[in-house]
């Protein structure tokens, strides 16, 4: 799901860094001091998961986990997935440092949206439900994120629309792995901590 520098127009690395920067501004004015080690440990689960990548056709995909750290974090997900994102493009070469902006942003937006359709669901259910809900939001967040990286890719030249339709095909299955994912996650975090979702309410907002 990473986009390599020298992909994409000049335009849309611009304008995806300067989106970046204001979810990252808000997620940090968002981001209460309780909640700084969730979102250390949701940064390194997506550092980790993002390295494991699974060849698919002529490209390969890995899980992003981006639908949970929006359930738990909702705007702190952007300077937590940015983090996991500046780590990997640093040590490993992944992506890119053009390129970041727009990766922080396909990344992290989804997993702001699925945090405020879904963790209110979450929050009002039971734990049962709430992992269904958990589920639906993991999907949704990685079905968002291909939506962003194929306009992204669209909007860069045609010669991209090819790629941008196989992004969307080869990360169902992938859809499908994070749903299970974030419903389990979910479901253990309701059983241990019932008020941890109604306690990130105000970072939704």
């Amino acid at each position: 799901m990473h986009i390599v520098d020298g992909a994409l127009a000049n335009e849309v690395v611009i304008g995806g860094a300067v989106l970046a920067a204001g979810g990252i501004a808000l997620g940090l004015n968002r981001l209460p001091l309780e909640k700084i080690p969730a979102a250390g440990v949701l940064s390194a689960a997506f550092f980790v998961a993002s390295l494991i990548h699974v060849p698919i056709g002529p490209s390969s995909v890995h899980l992003i986990l981006n639908g949970l750290a929006g359930l738990v974090l909702g705007w702190a997900a952007f300077p937590a997935l940015f983090v996991g994102l500046l780590l990997q493009a640093v040590f490993f070469g992944f992506g890119g440092l053009t390129v970041l902006g727009i990766n922080t942003l396909n990344i992290a937006l989804p997993a702001v949206l699925a945090g405020l359709l879904f963790g209110p669901l979450i929050a009002r259910a039971s734990p049962l439900a709430g992992a269904v809900w958990a589920g639906i939001g993991g999907a949704f967040a990685i079905a968002a994120t291909t939506l962003l990286v194929a306009v992204s890719l669209v909007l860069s030249g045609d010669a991209f629309v090819p790629a941008a339709q196989f992004v969307f095909l080869a990360h169902i299955p992938v859809m499908a792995v994070e749903a299970l994912l974030s419903a389990s996650a979910v479901y253990l975090a309701r059983q241990v901590k019932p008020d941890l979702f109604d306690a990130i309410k105000g970072a939704r907002a």
